[in-house]
Formats: C-alpha cells, structure tokens, sequence
C-alpha cells in the first residue's frame, strides 16, 4: 500500500497565531516540534497498517528559507520519504506511479470559517474564496481534487472540528477525522495536549487505512471543469491575463477551464511549478 501524506501546520494542537506558523519568528521553532510530532504519528499510523511506501509532503509556506520545510529533520520518523521545498498542490509525481490514498495532517478550514482557527485559502493576503463547478472548496478540496485526477481518494484527516467538519462535508462520512482542537475564533482555540493529539491521530490513521472503507476519490462530474477565485483585491488580477484558459471576470474574479481539475489548477498555478 502506498499512501501520500499532506500537512500544513495551522491545524495542529495547541498552534492559534501567525507568530507560530512564520519562519523566524520566536515562537515558531517551537510550533516546528508540534507540527512535526503530529506528522511523525501519521506516520506511525501508515506503518501500522501496512503502508510499504509512505511519502510525507510539507505543505506549510512558512516564508524565506523555510517555505514548505517546517519539519525538524532531527525528529523526522523512519520509514518514510519526505518532500521538502516543492511548491505547493504540485507534487504529483507518487499520483503518477502509483498511489491508494492521501492523508490531510494539520489542515485548517477554509477562508470565512468562523470557527476555523487560523482559516484561510491559499493565501490569506491574496485570495478570498475558491470554488471547483461552483463547490467552495479550501486547501483540502483542492488537494483532493488533484489526487482525484490520479482516482485516488483522500480517507484521513486531522485538524480542527472546522475542518473535519468540512473535508466530512466534501468527501462523505467515510472519511476518518482526528479533532485535535475546537476553534473558539480564528485566534483561539480548546487544543488537546499536544500527546494526546499524536495518539487520536496515529490510531485514526492506522484505522483508516486498515478499514478501507474509504470514500470515492474526489472527481469533479460536470465537464468542463471550472477552478473560480475570488482575489483579495483588482490588483492582483493582472497576474492572470494572457493565460490560456484563464479568464478574468470580474474586477477580483478570475476562471480557470479544463477537461479536468489538474489541467484547470495546472494552467491557473502553473507559475508556481
């Protein structure tokens, strides 16, 4: 069995400010061992079940040097490989030989959540709200979405109750979820003790992948398929034209279309590859 793992950081116990999340602030070396004990549990986890091939993909643009590698290598769990700096909802390069499921370690909610700690899309600074054929989607959609193409499906995730709450929403109830905080506002939350929270989700991934009572991959139906943003503000529109299958709709709106999710989150993303 091989499995993808995804972490971001904003959905780990006991993380409920930027300060923690950002390279180079003081309390973000801290947050650093929260986000990789989280992941090295999931880890764990896989194992348990009987993962043979186990890839763990930092997801969490922490800034600068940093920019998803928050890790800590020192602590990295054996028995997996990890990608480190591969700019993000890029990799698909496991998707493409072969994979059976992805797991969402550390997720957050997607912009607007009220009770989402830490809640945005992408980029809180750039980005509003995202939409696949009309669905709003956060991180997590967007990210089954692509593993989708590749007809594998997303079967965990850990995060707050928001984000269980969404992923659950998107992907049906067989999806097993690990709330290791309840948000109290975007900047609060009731976390579990950070041991706690490895032991719900080293022991909700190995029931995830033992059970395969997995939900169906996360495959768009209508085609053509449409990736919609909402931009933060006009300015950042331009970055899109020219695009080929890209359109700019609206002062802060712009539509990518495709026959499938990859190509549409392809041509709108690919400046990033």
């Amino acid at each position: 069995m091989r499995i993808v793992i995804f972490c971001d950081m904003e959905g780990v116990a006991c993380i409920e400010n930027w300060e923690q999340v950002t390279a180079g602030r003081p309390l973000y070396e801290e947050a650093r061992k929260l986000y990789t004990d989280e992941m090295n549990a999931a880890v764990r986890g896989a194992r348990a079940a009987g993962a043979t091939e186990i890839i763990v993909v930092d997801c969490h643009g922490a800034g600068g040097a940093y920019n998803f590698k928050s890790f800590l290598p020192e602590r990295l769990e054996s028995g997996a490989q990890y990608v480190l700096g591969h700019p993000w909802a890029r990799y698909v390069e496991a998707f493409e030989r072969g994979c059976d499921a992805v797991l969402f370690v550390g997720a957050h909610a997607m912009a607007g959540t009220p009770d989402g700690v830490l809640c945005h899309t992408v980029s809180s600074e750039a980005w509003y709200n995202a939409w696949i054929n009309e669905v709003r989607v956060g991180e997590s959609g967007i990210l089954a979405a692509i593993a989708g193409c590749w007809d594998v499906p997303a079967v965990f995730v850990s995060g707050d109750a928001a984000t269980c709450r969404e992923v659950t929403a998107l992907l049906g109830p067989q999806v097993v979820t690990a709330e290791v905080k309840r948000g109290l506002s975007c900047f609060s939350a009731v976390h579990m003790a950070p041991r706690d929270a490895c032991s719900l989700i080293e022991m909700g991934v190995a029931r995830a992948l033992s059970t395969r009572n997995w939900p169906k991959p996360y495959k768009p139906t209508s085609r053509p398929v449409t990736f919609k943003v909402e931009l933060a503000e006009p300015g950042r529109a331009g970055d899109f034209k020219g695009r080929q299958g890209v359109e700019i709709v609206g002062p802060r709106t712009v539509v990518s279309t495709a026959a499938t999710f990859w190509q549409a989150w392809d041509q709108f993303w690919y400046h990033h590859a």
